[in-house]
């Protein structure tokens, strides 16, 4: 009983209303039989026949062979896998029903490890639809079906959302929601049912959406009731923009005055500062961390990647320094005498701004009087990384985050319902437009020559690398294979390498020299993905830009168009493609809008990779599509807005039956 339960517990189930809420997966349709004679290849059917014939055959890899007739014909069953028990099961004369895809086989049809019961003849058919469950290991099908049907029977939910709820109107119970979907009757359409669009599906998604919702204005709220250091010196943010090479565009001024009076409350900050690559985010970060600076405190930006913090630190060091801020990098690839020596001067309140990696978070890192954290591409960082950061001062901090990875509507709405968001929706002026090319394989010839004409003409060139997921070391070293063969296809002209693996000093002498132009073309993997900056690189190659997703092939297209000159995006891709690849290489031929993008991308994958790991590890989200379902999302935050001024208690009730260990990280 106790691995039962532990089992359970993996999959979530802790309670009775947990069973209830474990929805299947998919149905089939058990309630009849198919004549053997009438089945079709691929189709999963059910059949009940005799066997007529169970034999082992093969000298090495042993086979169990059955037969099965009915009054049409007969069917192959094979099993490669068995145990002894089975032979005496599937003996001569016993009466099968059998589940599975039928395979056209060397004698007639075979079904491959079908799902198979003992039955008496005339044995009654189910009069539901039979669902599946998602499961764990040592917990069956029969297992979970049971126990639901147990817990259906005990259930008495109460329903929580006002019956004057627009978006409830006409639909069932969510109790009555839930026994349909665990019980299906056979008049119920199964494409309804899958596709998430029979009315007590909607009813479960609503809930669902209406707890999420709840949750995230409960953790700002409870922000709200908690202090921070108030910044409210702007001396320093004056001397900053008066020094500064540049005037902010309107949309910079603006995101700025949104920021800059967050932080001068008590109440602690939580925004999002999102933006298309370059639009000037850095500078935002710069401005609030002399605010904070000013203000008697310190400050900490953390960035994912070591090439993108110490851009940081190198456009933020002359600034800082010149207003006599004291400014400090730091990273893992420090040898360990230099990471001491910074740690020291943090703890001992020596470094106003404290740049770097994850290395931030470390245990032997203090910032006693940390009162801003700036977290840059923040949904790269897990929650706990976040939350580490902010739990470096000895007061909660201000947060600010910047994303250059826009966010959807829908998705804002439903997933940062608890943070303020800022949009810089313009670009720098000077900064051109990027033309994106799609360009086959078969005519890397012609590329080359391109390149070579770019290079001769005083242009600058990044080559990216193919993205190979499942080897970090195979990565390398096509990087290391492309970087030798462009060396001698594009000889006499210089090609360096950056990767991950080069140490951080190694890293940054093939970006300086690329920066000082001493390199016309740098080979590169995705390191170079967010953060580099190089005004003459004006041509960009992404080789095999099929396996990117649309929101990496937008970050590396932002790395050219930095300067005056024309620039180019060559997206070289390997046919054939597969429909998800020809879509996403569609959408960046068609537009450079992060936003639209971003939009695009959302309904091409899902909101996984705008979230990262801000739900860690336990979707908030099991049932409801952001795309399928973004009307609900409006309705349940109408909803939420009302039941918190009117039904506090009805309130908790919904958070605990659909929240139940899942709201820990909301407030991160």
């Amino acid at each position: 009983m106790p691995d039962t339960i532990e089992r359970f517990a993996k999959l979530g189930i802790r309670r009775e209303q947990d069973l209830l809420l474990h929805l299947p997966l998919r149905y089939e349709d058990q309630t009849r039989l198919t004549r053997i004679a009438e089945l079709r290849a691929g189709e999963l059917s059910q059949v009940e026949g005799v066997v007529t014939r169970s034999e082992i055959s093969g000298r090495g890899r042993r086979t169990l062979l059955v037969e099965l007739r009915d009054d049409s014909g007969t069917l192959s069953l094979r099993f490669f896998h068995f145990y002894g028990s089975q032979l005496a099961q599937l003996a001569q004369g016993r009466r099968l029903r059998v589940i599975g895809e039928p395979r056209g086989g060397l004698f007639g049809m075979e079904i491959v490890h079908p799902r198979y019961r003992l039955v008496r003849e005339g044995a009654p058919l189910p009069d539901r639809l039979t669902p599946v469950y998602p499961t764990a290991a040592g917990i069956g099908q029969a297992t979970i079906r049971s126990a639901v049907l147990g817990a259906l029977k005990l259930a008495d939910l109460a329903d929580t959302v006002p019956t004057d709820c627009e978006a409830v109107r006409g639909l069932p119970t969510l109790l009555n929601a839930l026994k349909l979907l665990h019980e299906p009757p056979p008049d119920t359409s199964l494409l309804a049912l899958e596709e998430r669009e029979h009315p007590a599906w909607r009813r479960v998604i609503f809930e669902e959406l209406l707890a999420q919702q709840l949750s995230l204005r409960q953790a700002r709220a409870a922000r709200a009731g908690r202090r921070a250091k108030a910044l409210r010196e702007r001396a320093l943010v004056e001397r900053l923009r008066e020094q500064l090479p540049f005037a902010l565009t309107g949309a910079q001024q603006r995101a700025w005055k949104e920021v800059g009076a967050d932080l001068a409350r008590a109440q602690p900050t939580n925004r999002l500062v999102q933006g298309d690559v370059g639009s000037g985010k850095t500078v935002i970060a710069a401005l609030a961390a002399a605010q904070a600076i000013g203000s008697g405190a310190q400050a900490a930006l953390m960035a994912p990647t070591e090439i993108l913090a110490e851009q940081h630190y190198r456009k933020l060091a002359p600034w800082m320094q010149a207003l006599g801020v004291r400014i400090a990098w730091l990273s893992s690839s420090l040898k360990e005498s230099e990471k001491r020596q910074v740690r020291a001067q943090a703890s001992a309140g020596e470094i106003d701004l404290l740049v770097g990696t994850h290395a931030l978070i470390e245990d032997a890192v203090e910032l006693p009087r940390l009162a801003l954290a700036i977290v840059d591409e923040q949904h790269r960082f897990g929650v706990a990384q976040r939350l580490a950061l902010r739990g470096k001062g000895s007061k909660l901090p201000h947060q600010l985050m910047m994303s250059a990875t826009p966010i959807p509507r829908t998705l804002a709405m439903s997933y940062y319902a608890d943070l303020d968001v800022s949009v810089i929706d313009e670009l720098p002026p000077g900064r051109t437009p990027v033309l994106t090319k799609l360009l086959a394989e078969s005519r890397r010839d012609e590329l080359i020559e391109r390149v070579r004409a770019a290079a001769q003409a005083g242009r600058q060139v990044y080559w990216v690398c193919p993205l190979i997921e499942e080897s970090e070391a195979l990565e390398l070293q096509t990087a290391i294979d492309t970087h030798a063969r462009l060396s001698q296809e594009l000889a006499p002209l210089s090609v360096g390498l950056v990767h991950g693996r080069l140490a951080g000093a190694d890293k940054q002498a093939v970006m300086d020299a690329f920066t000082r132009g001493q390199l016309q073309v740098l080979v590169a993997t995705t390191v170079i993905e967010v953060g580099v900056d190089v005004p003459n690189a004006s041509l960009m190659v992404i080789e095999h830009a099929e396996r990117f997703g649309l929101a990496q092939l937008h970050q590396l297209r932002g790395r050219v168009g930095r300067g005056s000159a024309e620039s180019v995006c060559v997206l070289l891709y390997r046919a054939p493609l597969s429909p998800t690849a020809r879509e996403r290489l569609k959408v960046m031929y068609e537009t450079t809008d992060g936003f639209e993008i971003a939009r695009r991308d959302l309904a091409i994958r899902g909101p996984g990779e705008f979230l990262g790991a801000r739900q860690s590890g336990l979707p908030m989200l099991r049932f409801a599509d952001l795309d399928r379902d973004a009307d609900l999302v409006e309705a349940a935050r109408d909803c939420a807005s009302r039941m918190l001024q009117q039904s506090p208690e009805a309130v908790q009730l919904h958070l605990d039956r659909w929240m139940s260990g899942r709201d820990v990280f909301l407030g991160a």
